[in-house]
């Protein structure tokens, strides 16, 4: 069929139940498409009256439907294209959610986009416009390629830009006003009516033609602006305009704030975006940046997207309310007499109960920030219900009105900033999905109050004691992250004093904060306030004493799925994650998106890496007492090379040589690439008289280090500010009589152990293990004791690098018999276990030093006072070849021969334990674990 055939015949429209199937026949033949007669004879991808096999019989959910293309629903000539529109998106669920919504009278074609995520476009034309080229190449890429019609412009692109505009604004206001408080309120009022005029409930773009008719008279906008917030409280007439009733405590008075003609043009410059389009899951952490003048910092940066929140909330709200329809509906089919059509009463009572059962079900997100996993959850929850609303209709129950709203979520957030917008994005999250799925708003007034979401502090009450949450059933969310170590910083003393206090026994008290949520979350569901719960903590939450309220929910209840380690956003920085969910679920395990036996504590399974809980592995009494972590300076005590060997030369007035202060310094770095030949000034524990005999040491720690160090909240690092902040005792007493020791990284992407000269002073970022023999280096370094660490350490950072720890990794871990910690060196230097692991490692350690200082390209030079090693320099013209010979490097390539050498170390330490090589990780450590409990039985 020729365009001018059908265009012919065609150009007049006709009755939508006679014609419409011959015309969309017809269709085909024009664009050359088979038609669904002749390609689908089973109805299964490109059909007429989808969804019509209902009990209740009817029309269809659309007059025609191809599976990942479109729904198209026909109106006889000059019908309501609207109501047909409305009615494709109400079914568009049960469609499969095509990406292209098609509606036609037989004369005009309206042909709406559907993609996910996406501001939605439409095209016009009508039957007449088919003789056009680019008219029908429209309704080919329907048929064919509805790729070609996704729109660029994303939402979040919208969220963005009117983010961004609106910031301008912010900023200049809160430059003048003092109250911050009042101009966020009045800004999130000016958000929404943006977004009111934009989807129609203000009529007739009246806020933006206020601002407009304000711009030349600026001090007109307030008393405008205030009127048409007195309309909007309790609705009413502005302009001879009909104004809806609003409030729902955003719209609580008239108050508004006086705008110069430059913010007005901001103003403007944010009305003219389309507010329709924004992302309700993104928008609260967007604008939240913009109003409040603590998130400055952190304008433009990213956000958690929808998708990622959805691991979190879909295994703790949607999956079990799924189950439970799906039993449910089981149950209900038993009850409908297909043949006959008819529901019986009881099936309609079993139905209305369920649903009253779902529509009373709640979500509490008891850090619930400006209110993007709230959204998500409601979001979710109303597409559960349509779903399930849609399933019963096919079934032959009635169609009804969805019932479930806003008053499904609650929330508790401490910055009154971020509780507001969480209202405004649970408001502009509910009417945009009404909207989209073809639903009308509820009205009078518009905005339902929202007072469930609380401004208060989730953990404690003014009064010290521990604060209630509201009962819901289910609990998500993604609680602060702040570590131990900056809880006081952040909170002050006294909160973090009382915090620790009010949840003694329940929270270890070097916890990161996020863990208190947990642990709340945890007796909730143990005293059956709650039914399950989803947080997002740092990965940290997988060690050290994080893990021990995992351990407790572990130990009386189940973590049902869980992602170990995912990249987040938070509060403008990237980090990595862990996403728990916990409590009464019926589904089978699932572990980073697969499934799993039994989740431990530490975010491994039975069967991921062995069927060892090893989150039992304790420390053995036999390695104590022979891995420290390095000393915590506190302050500048950091000087250059230059200056050191100068100080080194220098004579004293009272006698001492400078040498007996002076230590070049090693950090993580400097084992990792190049020694950066720093020095550090260290008293160890001389008095401050003794200190002051040093002349330049001491003058330089009391130019640089003594001012910070009056400021610590800490009495005795005040007082005495010469040493450093935690001198290590302990280390400096193991070293003694050893001419070399064994150090590593804390934290590094390799578990990497060089040898070092006690003279050296090795900082907190390294751990230093006091042992001098080849032997112990070379158990240290093998596969068993590394993948032992990777089990037993914490990750830091975005870069997720393992963090090794005395306690967790040295102290656990189960060395061969006869080779443990507690037994000399000289004990054991003739079991011949101990000299093949002895000979593998000095062949290890040898031939990569030769890699990393090539004796062609260095030479060596001593020190200006003896007694310290010597320093590695550079042969001129191998300086740049020098730099990139690191450890790092090095063990990125891990060229053959590397490999080689490690495999004949873990081969000899494999043969002192006794056991076949090689060996799976799993199985590896399976017999450490049983080893480790072994120990500890004694």
């Amino acid at each position: 069929m020729t365009p001018s055939d059908f265009i012919a015949k065609w150009k007049n429209g006709g009755d939508e139940r006679r014609d419409s199937q011959p015309f969309f026949e017809d269709l085909c033949r024009l664009l050359g498409h088979a038609t669904p007669r002749e390609t689908d004879p089973d109805h299964t991808h490109f059909t007429y009256e989808y969804g019509a096999a209902k009990t209740s019989g009817g029309n269809g959910w659309a007059d025609v439907w191809k599976k990942g293309h479109f729904g198209l629903e026909f109106k006889g000539t000059h019908k309501d294209l609207d109501a047909a529109y409305t009615q494709l998106k109400n079914y568009a669920d049960a469609l499969e959610n095509p990406p292209l919504l098609i509606v036609c009278d037989l004369v005009r074609f309206r042909i709406h986009t559907n993609f996910t995520s996406t501001v939605s476009k439409r095209y016009e034309f009508t039957v007449s416009d088919l003789d056009k080229f680019e008219t029908r190449q429209l309704l080919d890429a329907a048929f064919r390629d509805p790729e070609r019609l996704r729109p660029s412009v994303t939402r979040a692109i919208v969220t963005q830009e009117a983010a961004d505009r609106f910031t301008d604004l912010a900023t200049a206001l809160r430059k003048r006003e003092p109250d911050a408080h009042h101009v966020a309120h009045f800004l999130n009022r000016l958000i929404f009516c943006m977004f009111a005029e934009d989807i129609g409930l203000l009529p007739s773009h009246i806020f933006t033609e206020l601002v407009e008719n304000s711009l030349s008279y600026p001090e007109r906008f307030a008393p405008r602006a205030s009127a048409l917030f007195v309309a909007m409280h309790k609705g009413g007439d502005l302009n001879f305009k009909n104004i809806e009733w609003f409030n729902g405590g955003l719209f609580d008075d008239d108050r508004a704030i006086a705008l110069t003609g430059e913010e007005l043009r901001l103003l403007l410059i944010a009305c003219k975006l389309d507010w329709s389009e924004i992302e309700p899951s993104i928008f609260g952490t967007l604008f939240e940046r913009g109003l409040d003048p603590g998130k400055r910092g952190q304008l433009g940066a990213h956000y958690t997207d929808p998708t990622t929140i959805m691991k979190i909330v879909g295994p703790v709200i949607v999956e079990p309310l799924l189950a439970e329809w799906e039993a449910e509906k089981a149950e209900l089919a038993k009850q409908i007499d297909k043949a006959k059509r008819t529901v019986s009463k009881a099936a309609q009572t079993r139905f209305n109960s369920f649903l009253e059962r779902l529509r009373a079900f709640t979500v509490l997100d008891p850090a619930c920030g400006s209110g993007n996993f709230l959204y998500v959850a409601l979001r979710a929850l109303k597409d559960l219900e349509k779903r399930i609303l849609i399933e019963a209709e096919a079934m032959g129950l009635p169609r009804q009105f969805p019932g479930i709203g806003p008053q499904a979520v609650k929330g508790i957030e401490i910055n009154d900033y971020a509780a507001e917008l969480a209202r405004v994005t649970i408001w502009i999250g509910e009417i945009q999905w009404m909207r989209q799925n073809g639903f009308s708003m509820s009205k009078n007034p518009i905005l339902k109050p929202l007072d469930q979401i609380e401004c208060r502090d989730a953990l404690l009450n003014a009064d010290g004691s521990e604060a209630t949450w509201p009962l819901a059933d289910v609990i998500v969310g993604n609680p602060p992250f702040l570590g131990d170590k900056k809880m006081i910083g952040e909170l002050g003393e006294i909160y973090v004093e009382t915090l620790r206090k009010t949840y003694s026994g329940r929270v270890a008290g070097g916890a990161d904060f996020v863990c208190y949520w947990f642990e709340k979350a945890r007796l909730s569901i143990e005293s059956a306030d709650l039914q399950r719960a989803g947080l997002v903590a740092t990965n940290s939450i997988r060690g050290g004493k994080n893990r021990e309220v995992l351990k407790a929910i572990c130990e009386r209840g189940r973590i049902f799925n869980a992602w170990s380690d995912e990249s987040w956003i938070n509060e403008g920085a990237a980090v990595r994650v862990s996403l728990i969910a916990f409590g009464n679920s019926h589904s089978a395990a699932e572990l980073d998106g697969f499934p799993a036996g039994r989740i431990f504590a530490d975010l491994t399974s039975a069967g991921e890496h062995s069927n060892a809980d090893l989150t039992l592995a304790m420390p053995i009494q036999e390695n104590r007492g022979s891995c420290f972590q390095g000393s915590v300076k506190v302050g500048n005590f950091d000087i250059t090379g230059e200056s050191a060997r100068i100080w080194l030369m220098q004579p004293n007035a009272i006698g001492g040589k400078n040498s007996e202060v002076l230590r070049p310094l090693l950090n993580a770095k400097d084992i990792t690439t190049r020694q950066r030949g720093v020095w550090i000034v260290d008293f160890a524990s001389k008095s401050v008289t003794e200190a002051a005999g040093y002349e330049h040491p001491f003058g330089h720690v009391e130019k640089f280090v003594k001012p910070y160090r009056s400021e610590n909240r800490d009495q005795s690092r005040r007082e005495n500010w010469w040493l450093h902040g935690r001198v290590g005792t302990d280390i400096r007493r193991a070293v003694v009589g050893l001419d070399r020791v064994i150090v590593s990284p804390r934290v590094s992407k390799h578990r990497l152990f060089i040898w070092v000269s006690p003279r050296i002073y090795c900082d907190d970022a390294t751990v230093t293990i006091a042992r001098s023999d080849d032997t112990f280096f070379g158990i240290l370094h093998s596969r068993f004791h590394e993948i032992w660490s990777l089990r037993m350490c914490t990750y830091l950072g975005v870069g997720n690098d393992p963090r090794y720890t005395p306690t967790t990794c040295f102290e656990t871990f189960p060395f061969p018999h006869g080779l443990t910690p507690n037994i000399p060196a000289a004990d054991y230097a003739i079991d011949p276990r101990a000299v093949r692991i002895a000979a593998a490692a000095v062949a290890l350690n040898e031939t990569r030093e030769r890699w990393l200082n090539p004796p062609e390209w260095t030479y060596r030079v001593p020190e200006v006072v003896a007694g310290y090693p010597d320093r590695i320099i550079a042969k001129p013209g191998f300086e740049a070849d020098l730099k990139k010979r690191t450890l790092t490097n090095l063990y990125n390539e891990r060229p053959a021969w590397l490999n080689n050498l490690h495999i004949a170390l873990d081969e000899a330490v494999a043969a002192a334990y006794g056991w076949e090589w090689p060996l799976a990780d799993d199985e590896i450590l399976s017999r450490l674990f049983v080893l480790n409990q072994a120990r500890i039985a004694g």
